[in-house]
């Protein structure tokens, strides 16, 4: 593998300014390719910005892996990444997203839906408890995942104060100024951690937590994590957000507070576990064969 670490401005707007970053790029790009003496190349990209090299790389075939609403997401520059993105995709012999949402942006001839995989042997081997996880002999709730915008703190926050013999526990990285959790003696920050390791607390905590806000970005997403909890078997109390579907059957989806509360509570008196095996489909190598089949009809 060759990895091409090359140097650009980042989203330019201006004309000059993209024309600019274009040629740069691929004064960097073309050389690479004809010392690796590829055959028939395809340029994949998954970030719009990419839109003016790819006009100057020759006739080659071009797939744009689109895993996220750019007109959505936050600290993005809406205005110019859209307009890269709309270039992009008329150059694109192929456009590949990661949700159903996604898919409708784009015209539908040259589009296909690839939705996340899941290391679903990772995720259901039986791991040991983590050390660091709290062991007060009460339930606990567990969220891992980007601690960002898209969380419904109001609805974690009335929850946690109404259940103080539950745990709460938060893993990821705080993508905001601070955690806007409440300070109680039932909530526990553990910081990041390696994706490896995450099974250790999945899979031995009580309920499993997808509190999101159903915004923009939600809407679009695919989250990688409910097909994790999932594998790891352990009951998932969700907020409804459009990549339930196919799953809903094993989510216990709520709205607001009372529904929260009263299923927290009945998961717990249940000692309940989901079925072995929901997200074997959804392996990566069945992904990758997936993948194979679009790129050959290119």
């Amino acid at each position: 593998m060759t990895i091409a670490n090359i140097h650009t401005l980042p989203a330019p707007r201006a004309a000059w300014s993209r024309k600019l970053a274009a040629k740069a790029m691929a004064h960097q790009l073309k050389p690479m390719i004809d010392r690796l003496q590829l055959n028939d190349p395809i340029v994949w990209t998954s970030l719009p910005t990419a839109s003016d090299v790819c006009a100057l790389l020759g006739q080659r075939s071009v797939v744009y892996y689109c895993g996220d609403d750019f007109g959505a997401l936050a600290g993005v520059d809406h205005e110019t990444v859209l307009d890269h993105e709309k270039g992009l995709v008329e150059q694109a012999d192929l456009v590949i997203t990661a949700s159903e949402k996604l898919c409708s942006k784009f015209p539908s001839h040259k589009t296909r839906l690839l939705s996340h995989g899941v290391d679903s042997v990772q995720f259901s081997k039986p791991a040991k408890r983590a050390l660091d996880l709290p062991n007060r002999g009460r339930p606990i709730a567990g969220f891992y995942g980007s601690l960002s915008n898209w969380l419904d703190y109001e609805l974690l926050n009335q929850t946690i104060a109404a259940l103080p013999n539950w745990d709460f526990v938060f893993i990821g990285q705080i993508e905001l100024n601070s955690l806007p959790i409440i300070a109680a003696n039932n909530v526990f920050y553990l910081g990041s951690k390696p994706h490896h390791e995450l099974p250790s607390y999945s899979q031995h905590w009580t309920v499993s937590l997808l509190p999101f806000v159903l915004n923009e970005q939600i809407k679009a997403c695919n989250p990688l994590k409910l097909k994790e909890y999932l594998a790891a078997r352990t009951p998932i109390v969700s907020t409804d957000f459009p990549a339930l579907t196919g799953y809903r059957d094993h989510v216990n989806v709520v709205s607001n507070v009372e529904g929260m509360v009263v299923t927290l509570n009945r998961i717990a008196s249940e000692n309940q576990t989901l079925p072995k095996g929901l997200v074997d489909s959804d392996s990566w190598d069945n992904r990758a064969s997936t993948l194979e089949s679009y790129l050959e009809a290119l």
